[in-house]
């Protein structure tokens, strides 16, 4: 059995603690949401992330896309790419007990977001993060001025929450914005990467307020970076854009030193970062 470590009465962070899967979601092919039945609550921000242990596997480095606060449930969809998530996608059952450490990370600024309008941008499995920060943007919306769901996936079969889009989207100053890589048969919403959303003239058909907006984008490294490329392009600041670069992290705390851009440590600094903060360093983008 894990036993949760104590340091000087304070958790420590290298231990991890019990978590029971209560439910599998098959979300696309390669595509799985796992909710986890906590061994006590867990308070946890939107954009903070956890270290998931399958025992006598490995560790992987997964940030929960179920609604943030003090929780004893919590959800992390999962792509099958390697050790641990094959592991997860194959072999695990609704019962099974794996571990959990953290939360790790500072998490999304969300008081930034006061009074602003937010562009969610998202790609792929990258969905899953901004998923809770949708869900804890709806809890302030009283806050928000508007906002843009920007979401692309190769096909309608690789949309994440496929399901939710409608329920997002009958909300008070939501709207919810789609494409797919490919023209498919069953697709009559918008073609093109998810760049394509951010078209002047798309942001102007969303009614956009560029100047008084944020940007929160999270998916593969090359769609950062052109998502990033194209932002700047239409207007944005690299104050205003942040990225959610989940690339590379081991330790969960800053000791390893495996996922630094220039002098920040992604699990510590991030791993939701400003671009500004970035943008100079050599490696932004691998």
């Amino acid at each position: 059995m894990l036993i949760l470590g104590r340091i000087n009465n304070m958790e420590n962070i290298y231990y991890p603690r019990q978590a029971t899967l209560k439910n599998i979601k098959e979300e696309t092919p390669t595509i799985k949401t796992y909710r986890f039945k906590l061994d006590k609550k867990l308070k946890f921000k939107a954009g903070q992330f956890m270290q998931l242990t399958v025992p006598g596997i490995g560790e992987a480095p997964f940030t929960p896309s179920s609604a943030p606060g003090d929780v004893g449930e919590m959800e992390i969809t999962i792509m099958k790419t390697g050790k641990v998530t094959d592991k997860l996608h194959d072999e695990v059952k609704v019962g099974d007990t794996i571990a959990l450490r953290g939360p790790f990370g500072k998490g999304y600024p969300m008081d930034k977001f006061d009074g602003k309008e937010v562009l969610v941008v998202g790609g792929g499995v990258g969905l899953a993060p901004l998923r809770a920060l949708i869900y804890a943007l709806f809890d302030k919306i009283e806050k928000i001025k508007k906002i843009h769901i920007c979401y692309g996936a190769k096909s309608p079969a690789d949309q994440c929450f496929k399901d939710e889009y409608k329920e997002w989207e009958s909300r008070k100053k939501v709207s919810v914005n789609l494409t797919i890589d490919k023209p498919h048969p069953d697709w009559k919403g918008r073609v093109g990467l998810v760049t394509c959303l951010l078209e002047k003239d798309y942001l102007k058909k969303m009614n956009a307020d560029i100047a008084n907006s944020y940007v929160v984008s999270c998916g593969p490294e090359v769609m950062l970076k052109f998502v990033t490329f194209k932002l700047l392009d239409v207007g944005f600041k690299p104050e205003q854009i942040y990225l959610s670069m989940n690339r590379r992290m081991s330790c969960g705390v800053g000791k390893c030193a495996r996922c630094n851009i220039g002098p920040y440590y992604l699990c510590k600094d991030g791993p939701d970062m400003c671009y500004a903060d970035i943008k100079d360093y050599p490696n932004v983008f691998g």
